[in-house]
């Protein structure tokens, strides 16, 4: 409930301007002549200090002289000294927009600024504006026009011009910020702002680079939980790295990776400045997207297929009706009308029959969104049909695009749809493309929601005999595992391996290849060699003893002629795979800078780079994101029954998807990894090779750091006894509660709730359940207390019903060392012991994140929790700033 701590940068009370002497417009930088216009343009509602660094006048006058926020438009040499002073008069938020200052200076800046307690934006940035505070603290152009888009850019640039753009196509903004090289106040905390704005209703983003992987995650699926968020971003490097070990590090890109990110996060990522603005258009409807089949309404056949190809290719669904609903649509439709596939209304259609059409349309269940297409006929108009559209729309509760094709007749039908804040383009490939975005929104927004365990509830990994074996080929100076003991560290993790046996001469190979039986495959072991294949080091289906002897002679000749100063273990015998139609695949592993592991999947086999099928995603996995990471790849269509092959079992697949993820959260020290190929038909999925290439990793004195999304603490969950008899669960929280936490908050008396929210609200408003609930742990934590007890179900049958009583939370403040917390009980579980167990398990979570001090706001009048925290060795102050409230606040590490 509290202020957001940008909040006195983006909505301040008072600004202190240092722009040198507002008199003397010639002393003046370029820059500080362009923000004293652009500030002082329009009637700003807060009080506004022009300051002179080189003014006369007193300590006195100065101590007098206080602001929220400080705005440094200096040169370079003199940045320093006003923020300085900036310091001394107590701003909270300071803003640079001076240019020419390096990261050296830009580092000492941030030091000055920390030391005061001091959020710096900037330097070498545009600034930034606020259109509904009338506030224009910027060097980017006029004031915008206000509206529910946010904007945040990395350069300044495209700011300028994407402001340019907006003025001439009535897009209004409820935030614009230019970030530049060297701010302090980065991408991260900016979006954590913008996701508690109430003024913002979607955000844009424009992304050159992220620092810190963790931080810009945690910030973006916060913000894009809470709203739509589009992100557009330059630097697309190709795939590929000539220096990979495994096949995975050499056809996965770091733009494919970021695409995986976004996906994760919840955010929609876009190709182009134009669709970055038809796509936060439609997120920012009133629509809610729930799938991917777009049914296209048009008066023209041409119009209406090209719309129809293009939506087979972004891989969306064309919407069809039923054959019932055609016949119901037939007769209020003209006689040439057709319904096949598009809903071809024919040229003679009219207001009333398109109205018609997008009825049938938004009623019919399998049709997710609709494309409304019209061409200019002679002797119909084109304008009495927006109308109709227009006062038609709110009966639609589905996505409603529209392309009016043409352009000299056609501007005043566009208005019309524009005022009913319909969507409207130009071509039907650009509807369709917009149409995409919003079905991406939905699906990464189920992404969005799985906060997946480190570990799966499969038999549990011999995780400590995988660490001692990369040890001892760590201590051995080796980075690339053998074949053997890749396949050893997957069996570590129960992931199913062909039985492999080394042979260091002919005579062992053909002992170990009679015993296994034939037919055999034969394989060099050498660290050296990345891909056997190139240097003929793999022959398949030997069928004899002599066979062996001969392969393993010749196999060893080829690779020392053709590599000759690899070491050289001998080669690996193994029995060729039995299944006679499996399909083969791969599944990989890349590290990526800044993302850390990602895990990817696709067609294997000799042809992997050539063939190029990679969909990835970021660990840790469960079986849904395993399962959608499957269905993004090309090779997903070969797995179902297949010219009399019986459809493969993808579960298999899933479960060694879920162990690699395994892997990845619980050994650091993996960089690439290729398991190629897998073999998997109807019977399961067996590992045929696999090649592993690792590294030394950071020591962390907290778990999981090396992953960009924390997974879910599953190792937190306790059982508690309950004072009086009984016990209860405490857990971390996670979306499936959003149900059970509404019904816990109902539940509260009145004053239970008060004393929590400092509201008379019944119940969560839908936005902060979702954020109640949907956490990220690097940051947060939210602890649940569940007890389960006997009740009935809706045909009064007894059944067991679990409950939350209780809930604790804490969040960290944005210094990173304190934290904020919160805590409620049920009433009828007051008393037992729930209080104290929850604030004592939310500071040992505090405490083992590094945190120093938490602290927290009790009302005053709430005798019950002020005497818990005493009992719990609680400071309890008064707190300045209102004297409703005590101020409890408890050391976490020892001094």
């Amino acid at each position: 409930m509290d202020k957001h701590f940008l909040t006195s940068l983006f909505s301040p009370g008072s600004i202190a301007v240092f722009a040198g002497q507002p008199d003397d417009p010639e002393a003046q930088t370029p820059q500080a002549r362009a923000l004293h216009h652009a500030i002082t343009a329009q009637q700003y509602s807060g009080k506004l200090i022009f300051l002179d660094i080189h003014s006369s006048g007193t300590l006195a006058d100065l101590a007098s002289t206080h602001a929220d926020l400080a705005i440094i438009v200096l040169p370079a040499s003199q940045v320093p000294a006003a923020l300085e002073l900036a310091g001394r008069i107590k701003c909270h938020s300071a803003l640079v927009i001076s240019s020419g200052i390096d990261s050296a200076q830009a580092a000492e800046l941030h030091r000055m600024a920390t030391r005061d307690g001091i959020y710096l934006l900037g330097p070498n940035c545009l600034g930034f504006q606020r259109p509904h505070l009338q506030l224009n603290a910027s060097v980017a152009g006029p004031l915008a026009t206000p509206g529910p888009l946010a904007l945040v850019s990395q350069s300044g640039a495209l700011t300028s011009s994407i402001l340019d753009w907006a003025r001439k196509n009535a897009v209004g903004f409820s935030t614009v910020v230019s970030l530049g090289p060297n701010t302090s106040v980065d991408m991260a905390q900016v979006l954590d702002f913008l996701a508690a704005d109430a003024k913002t209703h979607s955000i844009v983003v424009y992304l050159e680079g992220i620092t810190n992987a963790r931080r810009f995650m945690s910030a973006l699926r916060a913000a894009a939980n809470a709203k739509p968020v589009v992100v557009l971003k330059a630097g697309r490097k190709p795939a590929g790295n000539r220096a990979a070990l495994t096949h995975s590090g050499a056809i996965v890109g770091s733009d494919e990776v970021f695409d995986a990110a976004l996906r994760r996060a919840g955010a929609v990522r876009v190709r182009s400045f134009v669709e970055l603005f038809s796509a936060a258009k439609c997120l920012a409807s009133r629509y809610k997207p729930v799938g991917r089949h777009l049914a296209i309404v048009t008066n023209g056949g041409g119009p209406g297929v090209l719309a129809a190809d293009w939506v087979s290719e972004i891989r969306l669904q064309l919407g069809r009706l039923t054959p019932e609903e055609v016949t119901a649509l037939k007769p209020l439709a003209p006689p040439m009308a057709t319904f096949s596939d598009l809903i071809d209304v024919s040229e003679d259609a009219g207001p009333e029959h398109y109205r018609a059409a997008i009825e049938a349309a938004s009623h019919a269940s399998q049709i997710d969104g609709i494309l409304v297409i019209y061409s200019p006929k002679v002797d119909v108009d084109g304008d009495a049909i927006a109308t109709t559209i227009a006062g038609f729309n709110r009966h639609v509760s589905k996505p409603l695009l529209t392309c009016w094709m043409g352009d000299a007749s056609v501007g005043d039908a566009r208005k019309i749809l524009n005022d009913a804040a319909i969507p409207t383009f130009r071509t039907p490939e650009a509807a369709v493309g917009a149409f995409g975005n919003i079905a991406s929104f939905y699906q990464n927004q189920q992404l969005l929601q799985q906060t997946p365990p480190p570990l799966s509830d499969l038999a549990t990994p011999d995780v400590e005999g995988a660490r001692l074996l990369i040890e001892s080929v760590l201590a051995e100076r080796r980075k690339v595992l053998t074949e053997m003991e890749s396949k050893a560290l997957l069996a570590a993790f129960h992931i199913p391996v062909t039985k492999t046996i080394l042979a260091r001469n002919p005579n062992e190979a053909m002992m170990i290849a009679t015993q296994l039986g034939f037919p055999v495959a034969l394989k060099i072991d050498s660290p050296d060699v990345s891909h056997k294949s190139d240097v003929q080091g793999v022959a398949l289906n030997i069928l004899n003893a002599v066979g062996v002897r001969d392969t393993f002679l010749e196999m060893i000749q080829n690779v020392t002629r053709l590599q000759p100063n690899a070491k050289i273990n001998g080669v690996t015998v193994q029995n060729m795979s039995s299944q006679q139609r499996g399909r083969e695949v791969c599944v990989g592993l890349v590290t990526d800078d800044p993302f850390g592991p990602v895990i990817a999947f696709g067609a294997g086999g000799t042809m992997i780079e050539l063939i190029n099928d990679r969909a990835m995603e970021l660990p840790p996995l469960n079986q849904f994101l395993a399962r959608r990471l499957i269905e993004r790849s090309r090779v997903a269509e070969t797995l179902g029954s297949w010219r009399g092959a019986k459809a493969a079992n993808v579960e298999a697949l899933e479960q060694i998807l879920l162990r690699v993820s395994e892997m990845v959260c619980e050994l650091p020290q993996l960089r690439e990894m290729d398991i190629n190929p897998i073999i998997v038909d109807e019977s399961g999925a067996l590992a045929v090779d696999a090649r592993i290439v690792i590294d030394n990793a950071a020591p962390s004195v907290r778990h999981y750091n090396h992953l960009a999304i924390l997974p879910y603490p599953s190792q937190h969950e306790q059982v508690c006894p309950m004072a009086g008899g009984g016990e209860y669960i405490v857990r971390p929280v996670h979306p499936d509660d959003a149900l059970m936490l509404q019904a816990f908050v109902r539940s509260l008396s009145p004053e239970s709730r008060y004393f929590r929210f400092v509201s008379s609200m019944q119940e969560l408003p839908a936005n902060m359940l979702s954020r109640f609930t949907l956490i990220d742990y690097d940051r947060e934590m939210a602890l649940v207390a569940l007890h389960t007890e006997m009740g009935l179900d809706a045909d009064s049958h007894p059944q067991e019903v679990t409950r939350i009583v209780g809930v604790s939370r804490y969040i960290t403040n944005p210094d990173r060392s304190t934290c904020e917390f919160s805590l409620v009980v049920a009433d009828d579980f007051k008393g037992r012991g729930l209080g104290s167990r929850l604030m004592l398990s939310i500071m040992d979570f505090a405490r083992e994140k590094g945190l120093t001090e938490i602290e927290g706001l009790v009302l005053a009048n709430n005798p019950n929790m002020l005497k818990l925290m005493r009992g719990l060795g609680f400071k309890v102050k008064a707190f300045p700033e209102d004297p409703d409230f005590k101020l409890v606040t408890h050391q976490l590490q020892a001094s």
